[in-house]
Protein backbone atom coordinates (compact mmCIF):
# COMPACT_ATOMS: atom_id res chain seq x y z
CA UNK A 1 0.00 0.00 0.00
CA UNK A 2 1.33 3.41 -0.94
CA UNK A 3 2.14 5.48 2.15
CA UNK A 4 0.65 8.51 0.40
CA UNK A 5 -2.79 6.93 0.91
CA UNK A 6 -2.22 5.88 4.51
CA UNK A 7 -1.22 9.39 5.64
CA UNK A 8 -4.41 11.21 4.57
CA UNK A 9 -6.58 8.36 5.89
CA UNK A 10 -4.95 8.66 9.33
CA UNK A 11 -5.23 12.45 9.15
CA UNK A 12 -8.97 12.37 8.49
CA UNK A 13 -9.48 9.73 11.18
CA UNK A 14 -7.59 11.94 13.65
CA UNK A 15 -9.83 14.92 12.82
CA UNK A 16 -12.90 12.76 13.42
CA UNK A 17 -11.33 11.65 16.70
CA UNK A 18 -11.20 15.32 17.70
CA UNK A 19 -14.93 15.68 17.06
CA UNK A 20 -15.67 12.61 19.15
CA UNK A 21 -13.40 13.86 21.93
CA UNK A 22 -15.29 17.17 21.96
CA UNK A 23 -18.59 15.29 22.22
CA UNK A 24 -17.33 13.60 25.42
CA UNK A 25 -17.59 16.89 27.29
CA UNK A 26 -21.38 16.91 26.90
CA UNK A 27 -21.95 13.84 29.14
CA UNK A 28 -19.18 15.18 31.40
CA UNK A 29 -21.19 18.36 31.99
CA UNK A 30 -24.38 16.35 32.54
CA UNK A 31 -22.74 14.13 35.16
CA UNK A 32 -21.13 17.16 36.79
CA UNK A 33 -24.52 18.87 37.00
CA UNK A 34 -26.10 15.80 38.63
CA UNK A 35 -23.13 15.28 40.94
CA UNK A 36 -21.94 11.94 39.57
CA UNK A 37 -18.21 11.30 39.60
CA UNK A 38 -18.24 9.79 36.10
CA UNK A 39 -17.82 13.37 34.84
CA UNK A 40 -14.13 12.93 35.57
CA UNK A 41 -14.03 9.86 33.33
CA UNK A 42 -15.56 11.70 30.38
CA UNK A 43 -13.40 14.79 30.92
CA UNK A 44 -10.21 12.71 31.17
CA UNK A 45 -11.20 10.65 28.11
CA UNK A 46 -11.97 13.83 26.17
CA UNK A 47 -8.61 15.42 26.94
CA UNK A 48 -6.73 12.17 26.32
CA UNK A 49 -8.41 11.37 23.00
CA UNK A 50 -8.37 15.02 21.93
CA UNK A 51 -4.66 15.41 22.65
CA UNK A 52 -3.71 12.20 20.87
CA UNK A 53 -5.92 13.06 17.90
CA UNK A 54 -4.48 16.56 17.65
CA UNK A 55 -0.89 15.29 17.70
CA UNK A 56 -1.70 12.66 15.10
CA UNK A 57 -3.42 15.23 12.88
CA UNK A 58 -0.46 17.60 13.06
CA UNK A 59 1.98 14.77 12.32
CA UNK A 60 0.06 13.58 9.25
CA UNK A 61 -1.04 16.93 7.85
CA UNK A 62 -0.29 17.48 4.18
CA UNK A 63 -1.77 18.13 0.74
CA UNK A 64 -4.82 15.92 0.11
CA UNK A 65 -4.45 13.30 -2.64
CA UNK A 66 -7.07 12.66 -5.29
CA UNK A 67 -9.86 10.53 -3.86
CA UNK A 68 -9.78 7.02 -5.31
CA UNK A 69 -11.20 3.61 -4.46
CA UNK A 70 -8.22 2.41 -2.43
CA UNK A 71 -8.29 5.52 -0.26
CA UNK A 72 -12.06 5.17 0.09
CA UNK A 73 -11.92 1.56 1.30
CA UNK A 74 -9.06 2.29 3.68
CA UNK A 75 -10.67 5.44 5.05
CA UNK A 76 -14.06 3.84 5.74
CA UNK A 77 -12.54 0.95 7.70
CA UNK A 78 -10.15 3.20 9.61
CA UNK A 79 -12.90 5.67 10.55
CA UNK A 80 -15.26 3.04 11.92
CA UNK A 81 -12.42 1.29 13.73
CA UNK A 82 -11.30 4.54 15.38
CA UNK A 83 -14.87 5.52 16.27
CA UNK A 84 -15.51 2.13 17.87
CA UNK A 85 -12.33 2.20 19.97
CA UNK A 86 -12.70 5.83 21.04
CA UNK A 87 -16.36 5.35 21.92
CA UNK A 88 -15.46 2.42 24.15
CA UNK A 89 -12.94 4.32 26.30
CA UNK A 90 -15.35 6.14 28.67
CA UNK A 91 -17.61 3.08 28.78
CA UNK A 92 -14.65 0.96 29.93
CA UNK A 93 -13.40 3.51 32.47
CA UNK A 94 -16.84 4.39 33.88
CA UNK A 95 -18.04 3.26 37.29
CA UNK A 96 -20.36 0.65 35.75
CA UNK A 97 -17.36 -1.71 35.42
CA UNK A 98 -17.74 -3.19 31.96
CA UNK A 99 -15.04 -5.48 30.60
CA UNK A 100 -13.23 -4.14 27.56
CA UNK A 101 -15.09 -6.60 25.33
CA UNK A 102 -18.40 -5.35 26.74
CA UNK A 103 -17.40 -1.69 26.37
CA UNK A 104 -16.26 -2.29 22.79
CA UNK A 105 -19.47 -4.17 21.97
CA UNK A 106 -21.59 -1.34 23.39
CA UNK A 107 -19.58 1.25 21.44
CA UNK A 108 -19.73 -0.69 18.16
CA UNK A 109 -23.44 -1.24 18.71
CA UNK A 110 -23.94 2.51 19.08
CA UNK A 111 -21.69 3.63 16.22
CA UNK A 112 -23.25 1.10 13.84
CA UNK A 113 -26.75 2.03 15.15
CA UNK A 114 -27.41 -1.62 16.01
CA UNK A 115 -28.82 -1.04 19.48
CA UNK A 116 -27.80 -4.31 21.14
CA UNK A 117 -26.69 -3.71 24.70
CA UNK A 118 -24.71 -5.52 27.39
CA UNK A 119 -25.85 -3.14 30.11
CA UNK A 120 -28.59 -4.16 32.55
CA UNK A 121 -30.11 -1.63 34.92
CA UNK A 122 -30.43 1.24 32.45
CA UNK A 123 -33.07 2.91 34.66
CA UNK A 124 -30.44 3.58 37.35
CA UNK A 125 -27.48 4.27 35.05
CA UNK A 126 -25.79 7.70 35.39
CA UNK A 127 -27.28 10.20 32.95
CA UNK A 128 -23.93 11.03 31.41
CA UNK A 129 -23.42 7.41 30.38
CA UNK A 130 -26.94 7.22 28.95
CA UNK A 131 -26.34 10.41 26.98
CA UNK A 132 -23.01 9.09 25.67
CA UNK A 133 -24.70 5.96 24.32
CA UNK A 134 -27.31 8.09 22.56
CA UNK A 135 -24.65 10.41 21.15
CA UNK A 136 -22.79 7.42 19.70
CA UNK A 137 -25.99 6.35 17.94
CA UNK A 138 -26.77 9.84 16.69
CA UNK A 139 -23.25 10.57 15.40
CA UNK A 140 -23.05 7.07 13.93
CA UNK A 141 -26.26 7.75 12.04
CA UNK A 142 -24.74 10.85 10.43
CA UNK A 143 -21.71 8.85 9.31
CA UNK A 144 -23.86 5.99 8.00
CA UNK A 145 -26.02 8.25 5.83
CA UNK A 146 -22.91 9.98 4.46
CA UNK A 147 -21.43 6.55 3.77
CA UNK A 148 -24.52 5.38 1.90
CA UNK A 149 -25.03 8.57 -0.13
CA UNK A 150 -21.52 9.71 -0.97
CA UNK A 151 -18.94 6.92 -0.57
CA UNK A 152 -20.39 3.45 -1.20
CA UNK A 153 -21.97 4.35 -4.59
CA UNK A 154 -18.57 5.64 -5.71
CA UNK A 155 -16.88 2.44 -4.49
CA UNK A 156 -19.59 0.34 -6.23
CA UNK A 157 -20.04 -1.84 -3.17
CA UNK A 158 -22.79 -4.45 -3.13
CA UNK A 159 -24.61 -3.11 -6.17
CA UNK A 160 -24.87 0.44 -4.82
CA UNK A 161 -23.50 1.88 -8.06
CA UNK A 162 -27.18 2.00 -9.05
CA UNK A 163 -27.39 5.10 -6.86
CA UNK A 164 -24.26 6.79 -8.11
CA UNK A 165 -26.29 9.34 -10.06
CA UNK A 166 -27.85 10.56 -6.83
CA UNK A 167 -24.55 11.58 -5.33
CA UNK A 168 -22.10 11.97 -8.19
CA UNK A 169 -23.87 13.23 -11.27
CA UNK A 170 -24.70 16.94 -11.33
CA UNK A 171 -27.85 16.37 -13.36
CA UNK A 172 -29.54 14.17 -10.77
CA UNK A 173 -28.29 15.20 -7.37
CA UNK A 174 -30.39 17.82 -5.64
CA UNK A 175 -27.62 20.43 -5.42
CA UNK A 176 -24.82 21.34 -7.78
CA UNK A 177 -22.24 21.33 -5.02
CA UNK A 178 -21.53 18.59 -2.50
CA UNK A 179 -21.19 21.14 0.32
CA UNK A 180 -24.78 22.32 -0.23
CA UNK A 181 -26.00 18.71 -0.21
CA UNK A 182 -24.17 18.04 3.05
CA UNK A 183 -25.53 21.16 4.76
CA UNK A 184 -29.07 20.27 3.71
CA UNK A 185 -28.68 16.71 5.01
CA UNK A 186 -27.36 17.87 8.38
CA UNK A 187 -30.14 20.44 8.69
CA UNK A 188 -32.82 17.81 8.02
CA UNK A 189 -31.17 15.30 10.37
CA UNK A 190 -31.04 17.84 13.21
CA UNK A 191 -34.58 19.09 12.47
CA UNK A 192 -35.99 15.55 12.52
CA UNK A 193 -34.28 14.95 15.87
CA UNK A 194 -35.69 18.15 17.37
CA UNK A 195 -39.23 17.49 16.10
CA UNK A 196 -39.09 13.90 17.36
CA UNK A 197 -37.82 15.06 20.76
CA UNK A 198 -40.61 17.65 21.09
CA UNK A 199 -43.23 15.08 20.06
CA UNK A 200 -41.96 12.57 22.64
CA UNK A 201 -41.90 15.28 25.29
CA UNK A 202 -45.48 16.36 24.56
CA UNK A 203 -46.60 12.71 24.60
CA UNK A 204 -45.39 12.24 28.17
CA UNK A 205 -41.67 11.43 28.20
CA UNK A 206 -39.38 13.40 30.50
CA UNK A 207 -37.13 15.96 28.81
CA UNK A 208 -34.10 13.71 29.23
CA UNK A 209 -35.86 10.57 27.98
CA UNK A 210 -37.28 12.48 25.02
CA UNK A 211 -33.84 13.76 24.01
CA UNK A 212 -32.17 10.36 24.22
CA UNK A 213 -34.96 8.46 22.50
CA UNK A 214 -35.19 11.07 19.74
CA UNK A 215 -31.48 10.71 18.94
CA UNK A 216 -31.77 6.94 18.93
CA UNK A 217 -35.02 6.91 16.95
CA UNK A 218 -33.87 9.17 14.09
CA UNK A 219 -30.65 7.15 13.90
CA UNK A 220 -32.78 3.93 13.93
CA UNK A 221 -30.44 2.71 16.65
CA UNK A 222 -32.53 1.30 19.50
CA UNK A 223 -30.62 2.43 22.59
CA UNK A 224 -33.11 3.28 25.34
CA UNK A 225 -32.78 4.81 28.78
CA UNK A 226 -35.02 2.07 30.17
CA UNK A 227 -34.53 -1.70 30.45
CA UNK A 228 -38.13 -2.21 29.28
CA UNK A 229 -37.55 0.04 26.25
CA UNK A 230 -40.80 1.66 25.04
CA UNK A 231 -42.91 -0.69 27.17
CA UNK A 232 -41.84 1.39 30.18
CA UNK A 233 -43.85 4.41 29.02
CA UNK A 234 -47.10 2.47 28.42
CA UNK A 235 -48.32 5.08 25.92
CA UNK A 236 -49.88 4.40 22.54
CA UNK A 237 -49.22 8.01 21.50
CA UNK A 238 -45.48 7.50 22.05
CA UNK A 239 -45.61 4.29 20.00
CA UNK A 240 -47.29 6.11 17.09
CA UNK A 241 -44.63 8.84 17.20
CA UNK A 242 -41.88 6.22 17.30
CA UNK A 243 -43.39 4.36 14.35
CA UNK A 244 -43.51 7.54 12.24
CA UNK A 245 -39.92 8.58 12.89
CA UNK A 246 -38.49 5.06 12.61
CA UNK A 247 -40.16 4.81 9.21
CA UNK A 248 -38.80 8.21 8.14
CA UNK A 249 -35.32 7.17 9.29
CA UNK A 250 -35.56 4.10 7.03
CA UNK A 251 -36.13 6.17 3.88
CA UNK A 252 -33.31 7.48 1.64
CA UNK A 253 -32.12 10.82 2.97
CA UNK A 254 -31.34 12.00 -0.57
CA UNK A 255 -35.03 11.66 -1.37
CA UNK A 256 -35.99 13.44 1.86
CA UNK A 257 -33.72 16.34 0.90
CA UNK A 258 -35.26 16.66 -2.56
CA UNK A 259 -38.74 16.43 -1.05
CA UNK A 260 -38.02 19.06 1.60
CA UNK A 261 -36.13 21.52 -0.59
CA UNK A 262 -37.81 21.17 -3.98
CA UNK A 263 -41.26 19.93 -2.85
CA UNK A 264 -41.15 17.19 -5.49
CA UNK A 265 -43.63 14.57 -4.32
CA UNK A 266 -42.77 12.32 -7.26
CA UNK A 267 -39.48 11.48 -5.53
CA UNK A 268 -41.48 9.27 -3.17
CA UNK A 269 -42.19 6.97 -6.11
CA UNK A 270 -38.67 5.58 -5.92
CA UNK A 271 -39.06 1.76 -6.16
CA UNK A 272 -37.43 0.85 -2.86
CA UNK A 273 -39.61 3.33 -0.95
CA UNK A 274 -42.83 1.87 -2.34
CA UNK A 275 -41.68 -1.70 -1.69
CA UNK A 276 -40.45 -0.89 1.83
CA UNK A 277 -43.70 0.83 2.81
CA UNK A 278 -45.62 -2.02 1.17
CA UNK A 279 -44.12 -4.83 3.21
CA UNK A 280 -44.06 -2.67 6.36
CA UNK A 281 -47.85 -2.33 6.09
CA UNK A 282 -48.40 -5.95 5.00
CA UNK A 283 -46.29 -7.45 7.82
CA UNK A 284 -47.83 -5.15 10.44
CA UNK A 285 -51.43 -5.81 9.42
CA UNK A 286 -50.88 -9.59 9.27
CA UNK A 287 -49.25 -9.57 12.70
CA UNK A 288 -51.98 -7.34 14.17
CA UNK A 289 -54.77 -9.58 12.91
CA UNK A 290 -52.93 -12.64 14.22
CA UNK A 291 -52.34 -11.00 17.62
CA UNK A 292 -55.97 -9.86 17.76
CA UNK A 293 -57.42 -13.28 16.98
CA UNK A 294 -54.98 -15.45 18.95
CA UNK A 295 -54.54 -13.36 22.09
CA UNK A 296 -57.89 -11.57 22.22
CA UNK A 297 -56.27 -8.13 22.03
CA UNK A 298 -58.26 -5.14 20.74
CA UNK A 299 -57.64 -4.60 17.03
CA UNK A 300 -56.65 -0.95 17.49
CA UNK A 301 -54.11 -1.79 20.19
CA UNK A 302 -52.82 -4.74 18.16
CA UNK A 303 -52.32 -2.49 15.12
CA UNK A 304 -50.40 0.16 17.08
CA UNK A 305 -48.08 -2.39 18.72
CA UNK A 306 -47.62 -4.40 15.51
CA UNK A 307 -46.77 -1.35 13.40
CA UNK A 308 -44.31 -0.12 16.04
CA UNK A 309 -42.50 -3.43 16.49
CA UNK A 310 -42.38 -4.26 12.78
CA UNK A 311 -41.18 -0.72 11.97
CA UNK A 312 -38.57 -1.14 14.69
CA UNK A 313 -37.32 -4.42 13.19
CA UNK A 314 -37.42 -3.40 9.51
CA UNK A 315 -35.80 -0.04 10.22
CA UNK A 316 -33.27 -1.96 12.36
CA UNK A 317 -34.28 0.41 15.17
CA UNK A 318 -34.34 -2.34 17.79
CA UNK A 319 -36.93 -0.86 20.17
CA UNK A 320 -39.73 -2.99 21.63
CA UNK A 321 -43.13 -2.18 23.10
CA UNK A 322 -43.81 -5.73 24.26
CA UNK A 323 -42.30 -9.20 24.18
CA UNK A 324 -43.75 -10.02 20.79
CA UNK A 325 -42.16 -13.47 20.89
CA UNK A 326 -44.94 -14.40 23.35
CA UNK A 327 -47.66 -13.47 20.86
CA UNK A 328 -47.34 -16.84 19.13
CA UNK A 329 -45.21 -18.82 16.65
CA UNK A 330 -46.22 -16.68 13.66
CA UNK A 331 -44.93 -13.56 15.43
CA UNK A 332 -41.59 -15.25 16.14
CA UNK A 333 -41.13 -16.43 12.54
CA UNK A 334 -42.18 -13.08 11.09
CA UNK A 335 -39.83 -11.16 13.38
CA UNK A 336 -37.00 -13.56 12.59
CA UNK A 337 -37.22 -13.11 8.82
CA UNK A 338 -37.98 -9.38 9.05
CA UNK A 339 -34.65 -9.00 10.88
CA UNK A 340 -32.68 -9.65 7.68
CA UNK A 341 -34.66 -7.39 5.33
CA UNK A 342 -33.76 -3.88 6.51
CA UNK A 343 -34.69 -0.45 5.17
CA UNK A 344 -33.67 1.64 2.17
CA UNK A 345 -30.22 2.56 0.89
CA UNK A 346 -28.90 5.95 1.96
CA UNK A 347 -30.75 5.69 5.29
CA UNK A 348 -29.62 4.83 8.80
CA UNK A 349 -31.25 1.39 8.51
CA UNK A 350 -29.19 -1.78 8.11
CA UNK A 351 -30.00 -5.28 6.84
CA UNK A 352 -29.85 -6.58 3.28
CA UNK A 353 -31.85 -3.47 2.19
CA UNK A 354 -34.92 -3.17 0.03
CA UNK A 355 -33.33 -2.12 -3.25
CA UNK A 356 -31.44 -5.42 -3.45
CA UNK A 357 -34.69 -7.36 -3.23
CA UNK A 358 -36.15 -5.16 -5.97
CA UNK A 359 -33.16 -5.87 -8.24
CA UNK A 360 -33.20 -9.60 -7.49
CA UNK A 361 -36.93 -9.76 -8.30
CA UNK A 362 -36.34 -8.00 -11.62
CA UNK A 363 -33.41 -10.32 -12.44
CA UNK A 364 -35.64 -13.34 -11.81
CA UNK A 365 -38.46 -11.87 -13.88
CA UNK A 366 -36.07 -11.10 -16.74
CA UNK A 367 -34.64 -14.63 -16.54
CA UNK A 368 -38.08 -16.23 -16.71
CA UNK A 369 -38.95 -14.17 -19.79
CA UNK A 370 -35.77 -15.35 -21.49
CA UNK A 371 -36.85 -18.96 -20.99
CA UNK A 372 -39.80 -18.23 -23.27
CA UNK A 373 -38.00 -15.88 -25.71
CA UNK A 374 -34.29 -16.80 -25.49
CA UNK A 375 -33.25 -14.39 -28.25
CA UNK A 376 -35.05 -11.37 -26.81
CA UNK A 377 -33.29 -8.72 -24.72
CA UNK A 378 -34.86 -7.95 -21.36
CA UNK A 379 -32.76 -5.39 -19.48
CA UNK A 380 -32.90 -5.48 -15.70
CA UNK A 381 -34.22 -2.14 -14.50
CA UNK A 382 -34.44 -0.32 -11.22
CA UNK A 383 -37.04 2.36 -11.81
CA UNK A 384 -35.75 4.33 -14.78
CA UNK A 385 -32.19 3.03 -14.35
CA UNK A 386 -30.80 0.04 -16.24
CA UNK A 387 -28.90 -2.17 -13.82
CA UNK A 388 -25.64 -3.22 -15.48
CA UNK A 389 -23.96 -6.60 -15.03
CA UNK A 390 -21.49 -5.27 -12.44
CA UNK A 391 -24.28 -3.97 -10.22
CA UNK A 392 -26.20 -7.23 -10.55
CA UNK A 393 -23.09 -9.18 -9.65
CA UNK A 394 -22.54 -6.87 -6.66
CA UNK A 395 -26.04 -7.53 -5.35
CA UNK A 396 -25.68 -11.32 -5.54
CA UNK A 397 -22.16 -11.17 -4.09
CA UNK A 398 -23.40 -9.17 -1.10
CA UNK A 399 -26.38 -11.44 -0.43
CA UNK A 400 -24.19 -14.55 -0.76
CA UNK A 401 -21.63 -13.18 1.68
CA UNK A 402 -24.38 -12.05 4.07
CA UNK A 403 -25.80 -15.57 4.21
CA UNK A 404 -22.32 -17.12 4.46
CA UNK A 405 -21.29 -14.88 7.36
CA UNK A 406 -24.61 -15.55 9.08
CA UNK A 407 -24.00 -19.32 8.87
CA UNK A 408 -20.37 -19.04 10.00
CA UNK A 409 -21.28 -16.68 12.83
CA UNK A 410 -24.08 -18.98 13.99
CA UNK A 411 -21.82 -22.03 13.92
CA UNK A 412 -19.11 -20.21 15.87
CA UNK A 413 -21.62 -19.08 18.51
CA UNK A 414 -22.92 -22.65 18.78
CA UNK A 415 -19.34 -23.93 19.17
CA UNK A 416 -18.99 -21.52 22.10
CA UNK A 417 -21.85 -23.31 23.82
CA UNK A 418 -24.94 -21.24 22.96
CA UNK A 419 -28.24 -22.85 22.05
CA UNK A 420 -29.47 -22.89 18.46
CA UNK A 421 -31.94 -20.01 18.76
CA UNK A 422 -29.51 -17.72 20.58
CA UNK A 423 -26.62 -18.53 18.22
CA UNK A 424 -28.57 -18.07 14.99
CA UNK A 425 -30.47 -15.04 16.23
CA UNK A 426 -27.43 -13.25 17.67
CA UNK A 427 -25.42 -13.66 14.47
CA UNK A 428 -28.33 -12.42 12.34
CA UNK A 429 -29.33 -9.44 14.47
CA UNK A 430 -25.74 -8.19 14.71
CA UNK A 431 -24.97 -8.71 11.02
CA UNK A 432 -28.22 -6.93 10.08
CA UNK A 433 -27.67 -4.21 12.74
CA UNK A 434 -31.14 -4.74 14.22
CA UNK A 435 -30.46 -4.97 17.97
CA UNK A 436 -32.61 -7.51 19.84
CA UNK A 437 -32.69 -11.10 18.73
CA UNK A 438 -35.21 -13.87 19.30
CA UNK A 439 -35.46 -16.08 22.37
CA UNK A 440 -35.26 -15.71 26.15
CA UNK A 441 -31.61 -14.60 26.30
CA UNK A 442 -31.27 -11.83 23.71
CA UNK A 443 -34.94 -11.35 22.77
CA UNK A 444 -36.86 -8.07 22.94
CA UNK A 445 -36.94 -8.17 26.76
CA UNK A 446 -33.39 -9.53 27.15
CA UNK A 447 -29.90 -8.21 26.44
CA UNK A 448 -26.35 -9.39 25.72
CA UNK A 449 -25.06 -9.01 29.30
CA UNK A 450 -24.68 -12.80 29.75
CA UNK A 451 -22.78 -13.31 26.49
CA UNK A 452 -19.09 -14.18 26.98
CA UNK A 453 -16.27 -11.83 25.97
CA UNK A 454 -15.04 -13.97 23.03
CA UNK A 455 -18.59 -14.10 21.65
CA UNK A 456 -18.93 -10.32 22.08
CA UNK A 457 -15.77 -9.76 20.01
CA UNK A 458 -17.24 -11.96 17.28
CA UNK A 459 -20.58 -10.15 17.35
CA UNK A 460 -18.82 -6.76 17.31
CA UNK A 461 -17.03 -7.82 14.13
CA UNK A 462 -20.32 -8.93 12.58
CA UNK A 463 -21.89 -5.56 13.40
CA UNK A 464 -19.05 -3.73 11.66
CA UNK A 465 -19.19 -6.08 8.67
CA UNK A 466 -22.92 -5.58 8.31
CA UNK A 467 -22.78 -1.80 8.67
CA UNK A 468 -19.92 -1.39 6.19
CA UNK A 469 -21.69 -3.58 3.61
CA UNK A 470 -19.32 -6.56 4.15
CA UNK A 471 -17.35 -6.10 0.92
CA UNK A 472 -15.85 -2.83 2.16
CA UNK A 473 -14.14 -4.75 4.96
CA UNK A 474 -13.31 -7.99 3.16
CA UNK A 475 -11.56 -6.16 0.30
CA UNK A 476 -8.79 -5.25 2.75
CA UNK A 477 -8.07 -8.97 3.18
CA UNK A 478 -7.19 -9.42 -0.50
CA UNK A 479 -3.47 -9.29 -1.36
CA UNK A 480 -4.17 -7.26 -4.51
CA UNK A 481 -5.44 -4.34 -2.41
CA UNK A 482 -2.05 -3.93 -0.73
CA UNK A 483 0.04 -4.12 -3.89
CA UNK A 484 1.63 -0.95 -5.19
Amino acid sequence: MNASLLRPAIYIAALCGLYLATAMFLPAMVDLYYGHKDWQVFALSGFMVGGLSLMTALATRGPPPAFNKRLGFLLVNLLWGVFSLVGAIPLFLAEHELSFAQALFESVSGITTTGSTVIAGLDTLPRGLLLWRSLLCWLGGIGIVALGIFILPFLKVGGMSVFKLESSDTNDKPFARLASFTRAFLAIYVLLTLVCMIAYDLAGMSHFDALNHAMSTVATAGFSTRDASFAYFDSEAILVIGTIFLTIGSLPFSVLIILAVRRRLNTLREPQILVFLGYLCAFSIMLAVYHHLRNDVGLGTALIHSFFNIASILSTGGFASDDYTLWGPFAVVLAFFATAIGGCSGSTAGGIKTYRFVIIFNIIRSGLKRLIYPNAIYPVRYGNITVDADAQRGVFLFVSLFLTLWVLGSMTMAAMGYDFLTAVSAALTCLANVGPGVGPVIGPVGNFSTISDPALYLLSLLMLLGRLEILTVLVLLTPVFWRQ
